[in-house]
């Protein structure tokens, strides 16, 4: 197996997660969070889609899908492509209002497209080109897409559990009948 094909094998299991991640979540469900200040679905899930988003459009000098193809307007968002959730504050994270599951499936479906493209044919020499000075030592395109590829695993993990838990507090309103 080549380095194209390995990375295209780990970059294809994140599109089937993401689906789990927010299949049939109404859009509340998918802004719940569990607790103050504490991340919901809808945002790991755009969180980790704007992190893929925003490095492969550097790493192709091209810009994000999220800019030249409207998402934001359907996340309750301006198209900033600086805004891509890291250090977002819990108000910032509240304002993350995907209008359905659909719409973050699709956005990560096209962004997932735009890697893959990246990812194909790409050589193990291609994978020491210095994609990012600004750290000490430079990061190259195999560092930055193996990061990539972690920060997407572990927000995906971590949406998949908050959904069980958004599924267990449905599940316990349900049992508790409607209030009076």
């Amino acid at each position: 197996m080549d380095v194209s094909d390995l990375l295209t094998e780990a970059f294809d299991r994140l599109p089937d997660l993401v689906r789990s991640a927010v299949h049939g979540l109404t859009p509340d469900e998918l802004r719940w969070a569990p607790a103050e200040g504490a991340n919901s679905v809808g945002w790991l899930v755009w969180h980790l889609t704007r992190i893929q988003d925003d490095h492969v459009a550097e790493i192709l000098a091209q810009d994000q899908v999220w800019v030249q193809d409207g998402w934001a307007g359907r996340f309750g968002l301006d198209p900033d492509p600086a805004n891509t959730g890291y250090g977002h504050t819990p108000k910032q994270v509240a304002a993350v209002r995907p209008e359905s599951a659909q719409v973050l499936v699709e956005y990560y479906n096209a962004v997932a497209a735009r890697t893959r493209e990246l990812l194909l044919g790409l050589t193990a020499k291609d994978l020491d080109r210095v994609v990012d000075e600004a750290w000490d030592p430079p990061v190259t395109l195999g560092v930055r897409l193996v990061s990539v590829l972690n920060d997407d695993d572990q927000h995906v993990g971590q949406a998949a559990y908050v959904r069980g838990l958004v599924r267990r507090s449905r599940r316990a309103k349900a049992s508790r009948g409607p209030t009076s």
